[in-house]
């Protein structure tokens, strides 16, 4: 039993490694190459331009739900309002421009523009959802004066060494602890439930709804998802069933949900759970509706992702990442808070 857990979060990490390490580098590069001000111009701010430029800005990236966190979490600090980070962190990682390509490969085009519209939509929905709840509460003006990072900073060498410095050892520091948790939340799930069990949950709103929240706390990137999508449509499940599946698999996992819980708030994470659950289980209903009416076919095929040297490499540099920025001692550094004395990336809400 043990073995059987170590050897899934294992190979959770293996699946996480490349992309949440591809996360840290985008949110190095971000860091040090966006100004504050731009950032704050066309993601700042209350109403819902913000959460539009946002929403749209995301479904063509190719972050997945793990690489989402750290860019988010930079733009956040950067001067982004909360309704537009939680927008960016919804729509995002449900697509991107190689997830799209895929999708069309595999499931024909259709589906492949189906998706991203859903993906665009739901962000929006969030994001409106979070900003609504600001109006309401307290002004949003903790990211005006929240970044004093490396990346921050007039000093602290050339660009290349702040981008990294704060890709690499900042970010894992301000996120690692989540993050491992709910590594460790998913390798249990991937563990102890049965892959058979998704085959028979076959079609209807009962199944959409069934593999929506099966999705909701595994690690499933946009990308990789496909195929499983792909093989469950064979198996008998409907298209809109394996949309709510592709929707929530990579736009949530019990890492992000941990994260987003803790640099977010208790309020924004639930918003945002809340928000990718109902529009999973909408767009899932209105896909096989569509494809009902429409005489639409899927189709099937096969797609090779990372070779298995590539996420093993990648896993054992992202937990070399994660560890030294957990436990590497920086003068004046709070422990407790995880940052330096005086800041935490974490937000606070009530």
């Amino acid at each position: 039993m043990a073995s059987g857990f170590a050897l899934e979060f294992w190979q959770v990490v293996c699946q996480m490694a490349p992309y949440l390490l591809f996360g840290f580098f985008a949110a190095g590069l971000l860091s040090v190459l966006i100004p504050n001000r731009m950032v704050g111009r066309h993601l700042g701010g209350r109403g819902f331009g913000p959460v539009v430029k946002a929403s749209l800005l995301g479904v063509p990236l190719p972050l997945c739900s793990c690489s989402v966190i750290p860019v988010t979490a930079s733009l956040r600090k950067h001067g982004a309002s909360r309704g537009a980070a939680t927008a960016f962190l919804i729509s995002t990682p449900q697509t991107g421009v190689d997830s799209i390509l895929v999708t069309w490969s595999l499931l024909g085009p259709f589906f492949a523009i189906f998706k991203p519209v859903a993906a665009f939509v739901s962000g929006m929905l969030g994001g409106a959802l979070v900003s609504r709840a600001e109006t309401r509460a307290e002004p949003d003006t903790e990211s005006a004066e929240a970044c004093h990072d490396t990346c921050c900073s007039a000093g602290g060498g050339s660009k290349v060494r702040r981008a990294l410095s704060y890709g690499f050892v900042d970010m894992p520091r301000d996120l690692g602890r989540p993050l491992l948790l709910g590594v460790l939340v998913a390798g249990a799930i991937t563990a102890f439930v049965p892959a058979t069990w998704f085959e028979g949950v076959g079609t209807g709103p009962v199944a959409i709804l069934v593999l929506m929240l099966a999705g909701i706390p595994v690690y499933v990137c946009s990308t990789a998802s496909v195929p499983i999508a792909a093989a469950l449509i064979l198996k008998g499940v409907s298209p809109g069933a394996a949309l709510a599946f592709l929707m929530t698999g990579p736009a949530t996992n019990a890492a992000g949900i941990a994260t987003v819980w803790t640099i977010m708030g208790r309020r924004t994470a639930l918003v945002y759970l809340g928000t990718v659950a109902v529009t999973a289980l909408a767009a899932g209903l209105a896909l096989d509706g569509a494809v009902s009416g429409l005489g639409v076919r899927t189709v099937a095929a096969s797609h090779t992702m990372l070779p298995d040297a590539v996420k093993r490499a990648s896993a054992v540099a992202l937990l070399l990442v994660l560890g030294f920025g957990l436990f590497r001692r920086v003068p004046g550094e709070d422990r407790r808070v995880g940052g330096p004395v005086g800041h935490s990336c974490h937000e606070k809400e009530g």
